[in-house]
């Protein structure tokens, strides 16, 4: 994502300079104002992109600099974020009424709060994400349906379809990864240590020739988070960059969410070419599928980019495929068939399923669905 400027304005010194350094760290241009009539005058003669306001600024209050910054057609537009050590709810409603988007209590979660904000706020436009190869999502609606082992068994399937393909699997499985486990990678690399790293580092370049490949599975594989702990050290903030990072690089971009949908996930969801939704047969999973549908809709998400899997994880019980699609009202793509003790034998063994049963009628049904996956996602790229 390139480079964006955030105005920080703020009368506390220590506070403004902290606030500065993290985003700095981010990578983010900053600007700083001590006033709040300074920070007007920044605003509208620099038009920063985004704009953060502690409403206790000593000469205006930060309704009042909301109100003339909205007001101004210079700045109507430009978010707002007020960050105060106030967190009275008669505060909160001022602010937001004034124009603030945010309001953000200061305290020890303030930074992480403010991070996720800001990427939420900024989002990944429509033009980067449209660049290099193709974004696929895997998600879920409840833990527990398979959607770690259908995500790198496709992987391989399409690298099977296209020998010559590169194709990366980036777990955002939150606060554990789950892909490790299945491929049998234990490398110290993962999300959290190289959005650790500094910006300059993590180019294309470093993700094309760094990244280790899972041999067997063939796919290069930038792990989750090793544990809950590792995963509270998440700089989100640099997520935007390895993303776009690795579709400047593969040809593919597999990313596992799992059930991790949140304000750091939704985006690539938003502007993935295609979401792969992983569903059980189960009547609560279902239930949870729906409501998921129906948020993801209202998020701005086409059916068209959706790809369902109906996946019998747990057993032969459950709801059908056709029972499925009448309580979701969808076309469900795909339905995966029981695998029994055999999908669980080739995780175990850290082997894709299609190698180690190639004979088995699901080897076939992960052959045909990486290819049809394949097809929409490029038909929902091409427009």
């Amino acid at each position: 994502m390139p480079n964006k400027k955030i105005l920080v304005v703020d009368s506390d010194v220590a506070s403004r300079n902290f606030i500065a350094r993290k985003l700095s760290e981010q990578n983010y241009d900053v600007i700083q104002a001590g006033s709040g009539k300074e920070g007007l005058i920044f605003a509208w003669r620099d038009h920063p992109d985004l704009i953060i306001v502690d409403p206790a600024i000593t000469d205006l209050r930060g309704e009042e600099i909301a109100v003339r910054l909205k007001q101004d057609a210079r700045t109507a537009n430009i978010p707002l974020i007020a960050l105060s050590g106030d967190q009275s709810q008669t505060r909160v409603k001022s602010c937001l009424e004034a124009g603030f988007n945010e309001y953000i209590a200061k305290s020890g979660q303030a930074v992480s709060t403010l991070n996720d904000t800001i990427n939420r706020l900024f989002g990944i436009t429509e033009d980067i994400m449209k660049q290099g190869g193709l974004l696929i999502i895997f998600l879920s609606a409840k833990g527990g349906t398979g959607t770690s082992s259908l995500c790198a068994n496709l992987a391989l399937n399409i690298l099977q379809n296209q020998p010559e393909a590169r194709l990366a699997v980036l777990d955002l499985v939150l606060p554990i990864g789950s892909i490790a486990s299945i491929v049998g990678y234990e490398g110290a690399q993962n999300i959290v240590t190289v959005t650790d790293m500094p910006p300059e580092k993590t180019t294309p370049e470093y993700f094309r020739h760094e990244l280790p490949q899972m041999n067997i599975w063939r796919f290069n594989l930038l792990a989750g988070s090793p544990d809950p702990e590792s995963s509270n050290q998440l700089k989100v903030g640099r997520i935007w960059d390895v993303v776009t990072a690795l579709k400047s690089s593969y040809d593919y971009v597999l990313i596992d969410i799992g059930r991790s949908l949140s304000k750091i996930t939704l985006p690539l969801i938003q502007h993935a070419d295609l979401v792969s939704l992983i569903i059980s047969t189960d009547i609560s999973t279902v239930s949870l599928t729906k409501t998921l549908l129906e948020y993801l809709k209202s998020k701005g998400v086409h059916s068209d980019s959706i790809y369902t899997i109906l996946n019998r994880a747990v057993g032969l019980e459950g709801l059908s495929k056709t029972d499925a699609e009448t309580m979701l009202a969808i076309k469900i793509n795909m339905a995966m068939p029981y695998l029994g003790t055999n999908f669980a034998f080739a995780n175990s063994h850290h082997q894709p399923f299609s190698l180690k049963f190639p004979r088995d009628t699901a080897a076939i049904i992960f052959h045909d669905t990486a290819q049809e996956m394949v097809a929409l996602a490029q038909k929902v790229r091409s427009g």
